[in-house]
């Protein structure tokens, strides 16, 4: 039998954790996600060996055309290509190539019919001009080399677009390379599974000082980040999908972004979030991205940022929060994470409302050495582990709710108490400590929790 005189000693000093102001601790969280449910998470996406290529025949075996003109390779097509002109790729041609003149298009007939392979080695297009558009080809088989920045895609001048097109057997996919307002759209990037290590391999997009790019309805699989923005402002990311990656999205030293409606699933870290300022994160998706970090979203020295609208679904950390401050974090959906949301290294200035804290292991984790409050003026947050009371029925509760206080950092300071967690005398002291506002004791606490979830959907994860 559990020896009582323990128990009550501890409660006592659990009690008295409630009246003394607690410092900051470095802990793990729990692991313990026993008895969760599985979040189901699918997507029909492609994989690097799926794309069948006997349709084009072997490299060599197509041709290039301007006007029904032939020439004997891309090469001398594109050089005698004018402004305007459109160069023809009809199936499976050698490259690499390089556009010097402005304003030409590379079209093929679709991915699956005009293919431009390179040699292993270096870039496979190059395009040195504005305006250039390359669509609907398959371009593969660039150089191995990160230290080279080797890539399928190679571009050095404003106004550059790649659309509905495939992008295979490379290191980097597209690289811009400082310069504005180019564009990747509908295509498929798929890096080299036979580089073992994702952190060896290159970026699917790769922006640098890229700025007012377009990013949209792109898919981006085995390489080691999907986007990655350095230095890059301006740029609009929406309606891609990235998985099987280190990062889905990447952010360094890169303001004024917008990312919307995009999905990361089963990678390291869905989103990314580093060393920048004034980033709009909404209506994306991060699942099932678990590993080394294991984190839906990243959020790192990340200041003035809105993330809302966002589902984080069966993440390790949901959102792992580190040094950023005057963020904005509303109705997103946090569901089945081992962690809802990580707190640390001063992250105490969120303006949260309208979130859903639904069977996570742990709603909230907070490692910091004050009280911070997560609610909205009038409007708090749904925790599925609070026991609202709303006597006026107006969908917020009288009683406040503290998702991670007192029980919680006496359970990382000591772990030997958590053989009491489920104890009368433990639930007793968190009963107070989560209604009864008696001292700011360092945690989180909500003051207008929600009575009802904000997300009437979110059982479609576990159909």
């Amino acid at each position: 039998m559990r020896d009582r005189r323990i128990e009550r000693g501890f409660a006592v000093a659990a009690v008295a954790l409630l009246v003394v102001s607690v410092g900051a601790v470095v802990a793990a969280p729990s692991d313990d996600a026993a008895g969760e449910p599985d979040v189901a998470f699918d997507a029909s996406v492609p994989a690097e060996y799926d794309f069948e290529t006997d349709a084009v025949g072997a490299r060599g075996d197509g041709h290039a055309a301007i006007d029904g003109e032939r020439y004997d390779s891309l090469a001398a097509a594109v050089d005698a290509a004018e402004p305007g002109d459109t160069v023809d790729v009809r199936g499976h041609v050698p490259g690499p190539v390089s556009v010097e003149t402005p304003n030409v298009t590379i079209a093929g007939e679709s991915p699956s019919q005009s293919v431009i392979s390179g040699e292993a080695e270096g870039d496979v297009v190059t395009v040195n001009a504005s305006g250039v558009t390359v669509r609907d080809v398959w371009v593969r088989n660039a150089g191995y080399s990160t230290a080279d920045n080797d890539a399928a895609v190679w571009v050095d001048a404003p106004d550059a677009t790649l659309a509905d097109a495939r992008v295979t057997n490379t290191t980097f996919g597209v690289w811009v390379n400082g310069v504005p307002d180019a564009r990747v759209a509908n295509t498929t990037i798929v890096g080299r599974t036979s580089v073992e290590r994702a952190s060896d391999r290159g970026n699917g997009i790769q922006l640098w000082r890229a700025d007012d790019a377009e990013l949209a309805d792109n898919r981006i699989t085995d390489v080691r980040d999907g986007l990655y923005f350095s230095w890059s402002s301006g740029v609009l990311a929406s309606n891609n999908t990235m998985w099987d990656l280190r990062y889905g999205v990447h952010y360094m030293y890169s303001d004024r972004n917008r990312l919307a409606n995009n999905t990361a699933f089963d990678n390291d870290v869905g989103y990314a979030l580093m060393v920048s300022d004034d980033l709009e994160i909404v209506d994306n998706v991060a699942a099932n991205n678990t590993g080394t970090s294991g984190h839906g979203a990243l959020v790192k020295e990340v200041d003035h940022t809105t993330i809302a609208g966002n589902d984080f679904v069966g993440n390790d950390n949901g959102i792992f929060v580190y040094n950023s401050l005057d963020d904005e974090f509303r109705d997103n959906l946090v569901l089945a994470n081992d962690v809802g949301v990580h707190l640390t290294a001063g992250s105490v200035d969120m303006d949260a409302s309208g979130n859903s804290f639904v069977d996570n292991a742990d709603g909230m984790y907070a490692v910091v050495g004050e009280q911070v409050t997560w609610n909205g003026s009038e409007r708090g947050n749904y925790w599925d582990d609070a026991r609202p009371v709303d006597v006026d029925h107006d969908g917020v509760s009288e009683v406040r709710f503290r998702p991670d206080g007192a029980v919680e950092n006496l359970a990382r300071e000591h772990p030997e108490t958590k053989v009491f967690a489920s104890s009368p005398a433990f639930d007793a002291v968190r009963l107070a400590d989560r209604s009864v506002p008696l001292v700011a004791a360092p945690g989180v606490v909500d003051h207008h929790p929600l009575s009802t979830p904000a997300h009437d959907d979110w059982r479609r994860y576990y159909e």
